[in-house]
């Protein structure tokens, strides 16, 4: 099993963990940020490219594979991820730098998997 995958099954575990408390706001939150990347004004695909670009420049390195899953899965390509990884470099400055490097390993293991 990929790390991908093993990291997959363990946020769903965790999530179902969390969502079996019925902790009404914690719900609607839950729901709030599915809503956030759904098909409005702006595709789900630049919601998620916006997404990844954000999650690198916060550095939170589950954001950032979450969203490289579902680009992944909605077409982005390697160019346009590299780009993604620019544009957080550039706002995020070099700090991004280690989440740059696990998030190009994450891409390449996903590509692999295709």
């Amino acid at each position: 099993m990929s790390k991908i995958n093993e990291w997959q099954k363990e946020r769903e575990k965790l999530n179902s963990t969390i969502l079996a408390k019925e902790h009404l706001g914690i719900k609607r939150f839950f729901r709030l940020d599915t809503a956030a990347y759904e098909d409005g004004a702006l595709d789900a695909k630049t919601k998620e490219m916006l997404g990844l670009a954000c999650s690198t420049v916060l550095r939170c390195d589950d954001c950032i594979t979450y969203h490289i899953i579902q680009g992944a899965e909605l077409g982005i390509s390697t160019d346009e991820f590299m780009e993604i990884m620019n544009v957080a470099l550039v706002v995020g400055g070099s700090i991004t730098i280690p989440h740059i490097r696990r998030a190009v390993e994450r891409w390449d293991e996903i590509q692999k998997d295709k």
